[in-house]
């Protein structure tokens, strides 16, 4: 956990119950609601999170300038305006809020695809205007229409179920989810041209990226029936706007309904002057419930990211989510990186961590970037995240590999590192899950991992041990845990003490000199424990 409080910049406005999450964490918020692009630099130096919404641009500069920064959180989901990859470069965590909006979303989709199909908007500006024009404003029912849904994630889902209860026959086009997925959601997953030309109305949910930019275009427009009405709740840029005005001017689809924009904020375009076109600004997550949760996770997902845990929506680790029987052990794997580094001095180029037991019958890429991220930590200066934690190993020449067993000796789950001669395990142990160090350099130990330890290798004979205590006890030194562990070779022995106090260099020194003693290691997991 991070030593001393957090400066937290926020650039635009998020729920209070956010912001009370982050003062309760102990950290100053600094709230800055519409700092404009020039001040932003400078305001970002010495934060260490900058939490932001759609409106504030984080750029390279932003991120180079911001000197200390450790976590980027957008409350929300689009990441359009952060530039990712200046941010891992530099070993900062990029999260969002990803299911915070998707009710609101879907529920929006719905909304839209009501009102462009009976004209509501356009009836009530008619009414309101003094004009009773009911046999103008003919619409068609939902009913029996193919709907085609282009991104089958979780927006895209949820609009699947709603649109079921409505009658509405579905289609889909997503190249990441099954078949038997799209099955379960009553959909058939089709290719894109396919979609295009046989639905009704089509709805977007994917992502602005460089594939999917533009990719509603004239071409693709040209295959549709003139039936086609398209809803895009999701991204701005994806549907080619003036490809879209002009299909719906000349009547070649039946009109649109839009929440986003290619550019925002917009108050003139070709499709506001046409009457099949309905469209609101950029609401799809603008309700209480939406911006409630979106302050609250992503005051949750700083936190974490503050105290060095795992982030569950970490945008930028490439690492899964953790099983359940897998998580409680990502803080132990951590201390067992940092704790290796510690007795070997200098890391060894090949390191081997084996996962044992019923953890190996899991996915354990997280655990083993929890181990790197440990052993990475222990001996470079710079801050180490989730993030870079993998390339400053590559730096370093360090090759970190894994291997996961089903069968564990003495304990029912461990975790191993070995490399370079040296060796350490860890477990969890008892209900409460606490971590415990079972084996050093293939000495069998027992303690828990304490904030400042000092581990020596002795000669097994009488005295020794006595003697280091009076070593530490003259030097003013209090021990509170100490355990002896024994290897297969009868003559060797090594001592794990734990002290209230960070050991200075120089009773280090003095204990190295002590008969009987061979090697001093100090190590601290003061950070992680």
């Amino acid at each position: 956990m991070m030593a001393l409080m957090a400066r937290i910049l926020v650039t635009e406005k998020i729920a209070d119950l956010g912001l009370e999450r982050l003062r309760a964490g102990g950290h100053e918020v600094d709230v800055r609601v519409g700092i404009d692009a020039d001040h932003l630099p400078e305001a970002v130096r010495g934060a260490h999170a900058l939490i932001i919404r759609s409106a504030t641009r984080v750029t390279a500069d932003v991120i180079a300038a911001g000197v200390g920064l450790i976590v980027i959180g957008r409350a929300g989901i689009g990441l359009d305006n952060v530039d990712v990859d200046a941010a891992t470069r530099h070993g900062v965590m990029v999260v969002n809020a990803p299911l915070s909006n998707a009710v609101s979303a879907a529920e929006h989709t719905i909304a839209l695809m009501l009102a462009q199909a009976r004209s509501i908007p356009q009836a009530h500006a008619a009414l309101v205007a003094g004009r009773w024009e009911r046999a103008h404003w003919v619409g068609v029912e939902l009913h029996d229409k193919v709907l085609g849904i282009l991104g089958l994630g979780r927006i895209g889902q949820l609009v699947a179920q709603r649109a079921a209860a409505l009658g509405m026959h579905l289609l889909a086009h997503d190249p990441y989810v099954s078949e038997d997925r799209a099955r379960q959601l009553g959909a058939e997953l089709v290719d894109l041209d396919t979609l295009v030309s046989q639905s009704d109305f089509l709805t977007l949910h994917v992502a602005k990226t460089p594939e999917t930019l533009g990719m509603l275009d004239a071409d693709l427009l040209a295959k549709a029936k003139p039936t086609l009405r398209i809803v895009n709740v999701a991204r701005g840029g994806v549907v080619d706007e003036a490809a879209l005005a002009d299909a719906i001017a000349y009547r070649r689809i039946a009109g649109a309904a839009l929440d986003v924009f290619e550019t925002e904020p917009t108050t003139a375009s070709p499709l506001f002057a046409l009457d099949g076109v309905v469209v609101t600004p950029h609401l799809g997550a603008s309700t209480t419930e939406a911006q409630d949760k979106a302050g609250v996770t992503i005051a949750e997902q700083v936190l974490l990211a503050l105290d060095g845990d795992w982030v569950p929506y970490a945008v930028n680790v490439a690492a899964p989510e953790a099983a359940e029987v897998v998580r409680p052990f990502l803080p132990l794997a951590e201390k067992l990186g940092v704790l290796f580094a510690g007795i070997t001095g200098r890391l060894p180029e090949v390191i081997d961590v084996e996962f044992s037991g019923e953890i190996g019958g899991y996915d354990n890429e997280l655990g083993l970037l929890s181990v790197v991220k440990g052993l990475v930590s222990a001996v470079h200066d710079e801050p180490v995240s989730f993030v870079n934690a993998v390339s400053i190993a590559k730096e370093r020449g360090i090759e970190v590999r894994s291997v996961s067993t089903a069968v564990a000796k003495d304990y029912v789950n461990v975790i191993t590192v070995r490399g370079g001669g040296h060796s350490v395990a860890g477990t969890l142990w008892g209900l409460g899950a606490e971590p415990r160090l079972v084996m050093l350099d293939d000495h069998s130990i027992d303690l828990s991992p304490m904030p400042h330890m000092i581990i020596l290798t002795n000669d097994d004979r009488p005295g020794v041990i006595g003697r280091v205590g009076t070593t530490l006890g003259d030097a003013g030194v209090n021990i509170n845990g100490m355990n002896v562990g024994r290897s297969s070779r009868a003559e060797s022995a090594l001592m794990v003490i734990s002290t209230d106090e960070p050991v200075p260099d120089r009773v280090a020194t003095a204990l190295a000199a002590t008969d009987g003693v061979t090697t001093v290691r100090v190590v601290s997991l003061a950070g992680i424990v």
